[in-house]
């Protein structure tokens, strides 16, 4: 688990820990990775964007100075990381991982809890998109999961896809739970699912999960009309509906216009805060709301639920699922639109 690599606070994991050891030499259980991208997750991004206007040297600063200090890549407000793809260096004897030198490789686990040296200086970067090439190494523990990177694919868009492949595996499997369960129970009506921040890399994801897993009719949330003539284009959603997700009102009655009637599972993957309230909303009574934003407050989701008397189950998105990165993978290689929104977000980038 890594306890070995933190040095304050005692007796905390790596992830609650204000400091690591990000030195390379290995344990026997562990592995080093020589870095080549990170991915900044979108909420600590957005978050350092907006604090320094835009101005790409200071969030470059900013983050070489966090992983400086703390031996991780951990925005000290979002709380939050990402994730890296790099090459196998070195695989200490005991390490359970199946990886072998020489493996190119995405981390499925959180930078948050990485130990992780930056030697470049970051130079590569201009401190204006989320992918950040990057010179260093990287830490992996026992516990920790890697995915080896798919020939087929760029490694751009593998990480891009690997970075959130926990939401549409979630997704999934909540949807088939509500359809095995209406079907046992002989009720003929369909599930319905509304996405928010749908044509986003997990809510585009998310969006095709829901339908493989035989949503019936679905809803993707957008605010502006660039992203919802994408999201259309796409044909990953039924619906498209333009409404600011931080408008508990506006989305709900976007989401129930559309659905004709609240939706039986709501996910929520916007990179801002303030919209848990909405999302709770537009949710029918008995069901359910999975939060995959790191931008969520969690105390304001349920008791905003609980102000509101609303009879929903609240789901957190950790991140893992068994079979997630083979999931998010295939579905990419299945849905010509879903894999548009993809590169066009890595070339605007």
């Amino acid at each position: 688990m890594g306890l070995h690599r933190v040095l304050e606070p005692a007796g905390v994991l790596p992830q609650a820990a204000w400091r690591l050891d990000a030195s390379p030499q290995i344990a026997p259980n562990e592995v080093r990775i020589r870095v080549q991208r990170l991915n900044l997750d979108a909420a600590s991004f957005r978050q350092l964007s907006e604090k320094h206007g835009g101005d790409g040297e200071k969030v470059r600063a900013e983050v070489l100075e966090i992983v400086s200090t703390r031996g991780k890549m951990q925005n000290p407000v979002t709380g939050s990381g990402g994730m890296l793809i790099g090459t196998v260096d070195e695989v200490g004897r005991r390490s359970p991982l199946g990886l072998r030198a020489g493996d190119r490789v995405a981390t499925l686990v959180s930078l948050t809890l990485t130990p992780l040296t930056v030697t470049d200086g970051l130079a590569r970067w201009d401190g204006r998109s989320e992918q950040v090439p990057c010179d260093g190494y990287a830490i992996l523990f026992a516990r920790s999961i890697a995915a080896v990177l798919p020939a087929d694919l760029h490694p751009e868009l593998s990480l891009a896809v690997l970075d959130v492949c926990g939401a549409p595996a979630l997704t999934a499997r909540v949807v088939e739970g509500y359809v095995a369960g209406r079907a046992r129970e002989g009720d003929a009506r369909p599930v319905s699912v509304a996405v928010i921040g749908g044509a986003g890399k997990s809510g585009s994801l998310s969006l095709a999960a829901a339908r493989r897993a035989g949503a019936g009719r679905t809803v993707g949330v957008v605010p502006v009309d660039a992203e919802r003539d994408a999201l259309a284009a796409a044909g990953v959603a039924d619906v498209v509906a333009v409404a600011d997700a931080r408008d508990p009102v506006a989305l709900s009655t976007a989401v129930t216009s559309a659905l004709a009637a609240p939706a039986d599972v709501t996910v929520v993957c916007v990179d801002v805060p303030g919209c848990e309230h909405g999302a709770v909303l537009a949710t029918a009574d008995g069901g359910t709301v999975v939060f995959f934003s790191m931008a969520t407050s969690f105390a304001a989701a349920a008791l905003g639920a609980e102000g509101l008397a609303a009879d929903v189950t609240m789901l957190v998105g950790n991140g893992y699922v068994p079979g997630h990165a083979e999931f998010a993978l295939d579905l990419l290689r299945a849905e010509p639109g879903v894999r548009r929104l993809f590169e066009a977000r890595l070339a605007a980038d």
